[in-house]
């Protein structure tokens, strides 16, 4: 197979995830965005890995740590995302103003009321 096959999917993959995270509001598909260009950079390494015909796979195994890092940082992001959501009850990036820790404290004075 040519290189230049999974370097178009990839570069495809990669401009989807820049338009899904410029273009829109909701956090999920923010993040969704991100994933999508975190896999097209896997596809890139796994590509010319292939290509090169590295002894070592070096394209591999740094995929797979993308991959590792890729789900802590998507874990991560969803917690960040359903505590902004139970504070302001919507996900709207760009209507979020404020993450401090005054928003953190009106959050534990709601759990204290209920």
């Amino acid at each position: 197979m040519p290189l230049w096959w999974p370097l178009l999917v990839a570069g495809a993959l990669f401009a989807i995830g820049v338009y899904g995270v410029l273009a829109r509001r909701n956090a999920v598909l923010v993040l969704m965005g991100v994933e999508l260009m975190l896999n097209a950079v896997n596809l890139n390494f796994v590509a010319f890995d292939a290509q090169l015909r590295d002894a070592l796979h070096g394209g591999q195994t740094f995929a797979l740590f993308v991959i590792v890092i890729a789900a802590a940082e998507i874990g991560l992001a969803l917690a960040i995302v359903l505590l902004v959501f139970r504070m302001h009850g919507h996900i709207d990036v760009d209507d979020l103003r404020e993450l401090g820790e005054s928003a953190l404290d009106r959050l534990d004075e709601s759990r204290d009321r209920a």
